[in-house]
């Protein structure tokens, strides 16, 4: 077991299946031989979202936060997909962006964000610290309060 899967096994976390697009898109990328980008990543709990509706009305920021958590724990699995199953070949997280559907009169993005963030930051260390942007949007697929997409660099 590589250090990054005695990580999240610490965290307890248990890294789901890699799901696929719910469109006509792929879940995941490879550019230049070493970087892989996700596509948006949802708070899926097993064929159903954990957490549906928008920020400032019916979500509060706590939920929110586990949203993008739940997006973060995707996208790891994603990336393990894409590595072959050796999340040690996972060099950095270099970008997280959030899309986050919310009220107009919310300004709290970066709060609900770092329920991502963190997450990498705890499961790859220096690795998994990022660049982000978090941005919000008035809908978003499936009521999703939360959607990730990631940019890593991987060993090949």
């Amino acid at each position: 077991m590589n250090n990054i899967e005695k990580r999240l096994k610490e965290l307890n976390i248990e890294l789901p299946e890699a799901k696929a697009g719910v469109g006509a898109y792929k879940s995941w990328a490879l550019f230049s031989e070493n970087i892989v980008c996700t596509s948006g990543q949802l708070p899926w709990n097993g064929d159903v979202l954990a957490f549906q509706g928008t920020l400032g009305i019916d979500v509060d920021i706590k939920t929110g936060y586990e949203s993008a958590r739940l997006c973060a724990i995707h996208a790891i699995a994603q990336l393990k997909e894409a590595t072959n199953g050796d999340l040690s070949k996972v060099k950095q997280i270099i970008r997280v962006e959030g899309n986050i559907q919310t009220a107009p009169n919310f300004y709290d993005h970066a709060d609900v964000l770092n329920g991502a963030s963190e997450l990498f930051n705890e499961v790859f260390g220096d690795k998994g610290v990022h660049t982000r942007t978090a941005q919000g949007m008035s809908s978003s697929p499936l009521n999703s309060p939360t959607l990730i997409y990631i940019f890593a660099e991987i060993e090949k």
